[in-house]
């Protein structure tokens, strides 16, 4: 994107609109990463994403493959505007006199975007996580028979994503919301260190030697490509930090103390290809939310929004 003066309101109206677009175009897909990551060895239900999502629709109506989307379509609004936001605020401030930025300051943009993310990120994903895993453990407790399972509940409650979120201020403080705090980090700042420059480079490569803005369809593919990339550079992280937000387990499913833990448990009892569960999945879904988000973004809709508004804010 363009190392230029930004006007703020506008990226976060871009980075909103983006966000609710794209989460609704792939959610289906993300609620199927959620549970092939989440489920071990010895407890498996599905063998695919296709398979989930097939196993979801019979189980839980077509619907059920959007459990957990009001949080995301509530959250993912700050959350991407923040992202982009926070993006091009420090590659304005580390650009010198209007020049190309260096790749090391690209990625230090990148850093800083990934870092500021994560305050709407963490309570977001924990929130999401409970609400698309309640169907699989309800699912294999009903396929073994099992009338007493994590800790004697037959059947996860279907709580919504505002109980959820009551239950753990009042038993665990604002902590609670910010369980896997560290591997959101782990995953998100080398994601953004990874995916802001790859993308830079990649609209400017396709835009040549014109002057002003790329065009929409090598944004869109420079988003694409960018952003899948990055989602499967990360997805070992992205395994961790699904398991430890994990509230509930299935019967006979491991628990966790903490990242090193987490990394030690799933290397010792299901092997390194564990942390590529997912994977492709994660890049389904990143890559045309990012190659929406870019295509908005360059579209300029937040500025064509606040141009029409009487007195906004420029």
């Amino acid at each position: 994107m363009a190392d230029k003066q930004i006007s703020l309101p506008a990226k976060l109206i871009n980075g909103g609109i983006a966000g609710l677009i794209g989460v609704t175009c792939v959610f289906p897909i993300d609620l199927a990463k959620t549970r092939l990551q989440n489920q071990q060895n010895g407890s498996r239900l599905y063998t695919s994403m296709s398979d989930c999502l097939i196993k979801t629709i019979r189980s839980e109506g077509y619907f059920g493959t959007y459990r957990g989307a009001a949080v995301n379509l509530t959250l993912v609004t700050p959350e991407k505007a923040i992202k982009l936001a926070a993006n091009d605020f420090f590659r304005y401030h580390l650009s010198t006199d209007g020049k190309k930025l260096s790749l090391l300051r690209e990625m230090i943009a990148g850093c800083g975007a990934g870092t500021c993310q994560v305050i709407v990120t963490t309570p977001m994903e924990m929130l999401k996580i409970q609400l698309q895993d309640a169907g699989r453990i309800n699912a294999q407790r009903k396929l073994i028979g099992q009338a007493a399972a994590g800790g004697g509940a037959a059947e996860v409650r279907n709580l919504t994503g505002l109980q959820i979120t009551k239950e753990l201020l009042r038993n665990q403080g604002i902590s609670g919301l910010y369980r896997g705090l560290w591997a959101t980090l782990l995953r998100d700042v080398p994601f953004s260190i990874i995916y802001f420059p790859l993308f830079a480079n990649l609209n400017d490569l396709g835009k040549g030697d014109v002057e002003g803005p790329a065009p929409f369809y090598c944004s869109f593919l420079s988003g694409c490509l960018a952003g899948s990339t990055a989602a499967v550079a990360v997805n070992p992280v992205d395994v961790v930090k699904t398991r430890l937000q994990s509230l509930t387990c299935g019967s006979q499913e491991d628990t966790y103390s903490g990242v090193m833990d987490c990394i030690n448990k799933i290397l010792r009892k299901e092997g390194p290809s564990a942390f590529l569960k997912g994977a492709y999945c994660r890049a389904l879904v990143i890559a045309p939310l990012f190659g929406i988000a870019q295509v908005v973004y360059f579209l300029g809709v937040g500025e064509f929004i606040l141009s029409i508004l009487p007195g906004a804010w420029h």
